[in-house]
């Protein structure tokens, strides 16, 4: 069985639609309007190896941000539905990812309770026109919906292109070992009975 989920979401700010598949190969054919974001969820999809299809209109004659924070929701909320009744779940994830010059720690609980501990140079500055503080409210909105005690610290870095890359990356990577399905275990993999 493979795990995937479509979600439509469209508010006066966004209007998104997507179509995540957690037993992918990679492949993602991704739409924001938000060309480094576009960079950044690709780069997602071909570590995690989870295929994303995604639309995304947004008010960006204001800027980025609700759109980025949306895209967030949206797909937060199909890894929820995506997962199911989470049985057989590894639930845990980490990786110490580099990338050039910048070095991302991330742990991840598929538990069910969001969460979300997020460390990074406040003094980051913009990668073109993207706020670096962007990914801050992405990968809130995405723990939020998606159910998810998330930990991301930035423990190296100068350039804030390569910082985001690591935390994309290192997330992908963790989340992609958390979904995995164990055979040894037997109904969720939690001593309450549910996740």
């Amino acid at each position: 069985m493979i795990r995937s989920a479509s979600v439509k979401r469209k508010t006066k700010e966004t209007d998104i639609e997507l179509r995540f598949v957690v037993d992918g190969t990679g492949k993602a054919e991704i739409s924001t309007g938000v060309g480094f974001f576009d960079h950044m969820l690709e780069l997602f999809s071909k570590h995690g190896l989870f295929d994303l299809e995604l639309k995304a209109k947004g008010d960006l004659k204001v800027d980025a941000h609700h759109t980025v924070e949306d895209v967030g929701l949206a797909l937060g909320q199909a890894l929820r539905e995506a997962l199911g009744d989470k049985k057989g779940l590894c639930r845990y994830g980490w990786c110490l990812l580099p990338m050039d010059d910048a070095l991302a720690r991330i742990a991840l609980d598929c538990s069910g309770r969001p969460y979300l501990a997020y460390e990074a140079p406040e003094e980051a500055g913009s990668i073109g026109d993207f706020p670096f503080q962007l990914l801050e409210e992405f990968f809130r909105a995405f723990s939020v919906q998606g159910g998810l005690n998330l930990h991301v610290a930035l423990l190296d870095g100068r350039d804030t292109h390569h910082m985001a890359e690591a935390v994309f990356k290192g997330v992908a990577r963790a989340l992609d070992q958390a979904t995995r399905i164990d055979p040894r275990v037997e109904g969720v993999p939690s001593t309450k009975g549910q996740l």
